[in-house]
């Protein structure tokens, strides 16, 4: 009788071979979404307090100003700690700039839900919730999108630190 050759282990399973191929992408994603996540309360905090006086307009530039200078040192220092750096002023220059554009994106969301929605049905458009959702949740969640992908691309570019290869999955 001849020994059975060993078999291969079974592949495993396309999420755990997809959590593998994409672990580091998961990882900066965590990290960026806590980092934003506390950013956001800094947002939503200053935004509320100076709405009332302040209109929304300036009260969304403020806000947004602290909030990202915040999340720039969380995000630099912890969420792509790992990548080779270039000047501060270079990525702080390159952050603010797309910062700005996602500003544009919440400003032009509360613009629409506030001056343009709020136009038609001001009493429903043009209140404290409104305004929050639009520029909060809306706004924000769209810009939030922009903003990672523009950071991992231009601002925080360099290549990772090397670490060690994962095991061979499959």
């Amino acid at each position: 009788m001849t020994p059975k050759p060993p078999s291969a282990p079974p592949a495993p399973a396309l999420p755990l071979r997809l959590v593998a191929q994409f672990r580091h992408l998961i990882h900066e994603l965590g990290k960026f979404g806590v980092v934003g996540g506390a950013a956001y309360v800094v947002d939503l905090m200053i935004f509320n307090l100076l709405l009332s006086t302040t209109g929304w307009l300036t009260a969304t530039v403020i806000s947004t100003t602290v909030a990202a200078t915040g999340a720039f040192i969380g995000n630099r220092y912890w969420t792509w700690r790992d990548r080779e750096r270039s000047s501060l002023a270079r990525e702080y220059l390159l952050y603010f700039f797309f910062n700005v554009v996602g500003l544009g994106i919440s400003v032009g969301v509360l613009w629409l839900s506030h001056d343009v929605l709020g136009a038609v049905w001001p009493q429903l458009f043009q209140t404290r919730l409104a305004d929050n959702v639009a520029k909060m949740l809306v706004g924000n969640a769209i810009a939030s999108v922009f903003r990672f992908w523009a950071y991992r691309r231009f601002v925080f570019n360099g290549a990772p630190a090397a670490t060690p290869a994962p095991a061979q999955v499959g």
